[in-house]
């Protein structure tokens, strides 16, 4: 996954202003796995229905924001919370 450096250095939590860095492929496979057993959701509680491409985590590693088809989803009920993975 790849994404502008410009975009990135702008880019923060919707919720915290946190900065966000782009997540290392093994929490977005990890993620995906749990995506895969109908075990992750959203902090709208919804579940996530579909693999996502990558993912912007927060500075305090708690919330993920997902990347599909190239594009960072900066919206605080589409932030995947990772407490639910550990």
């Amino acid at each position: 996954m790849n994404i502008d450096a410009d975009l990135l250095a702008i880019l923060c939590c919707p919720e915290t202003k946190q900065k966000v860095i782009l997540a290392d492929q093994s929490l977005i496979e990890t993620l995906n796995a749990a995506v895969a057993r109908g075990q992750l959701k959203n902090k709208g509680n919804r579940p996530i229905s579909g693999p996502i491409d990558g993912g912007l985590i927060r500075e305090d590693r708690a919330i993920v924001y997902p990347i599909r088809d190239n594009i960072p989803v900066m919206l605080i009920e589409e932030g995947i919370p990772l407490a639910q993975i550990h």
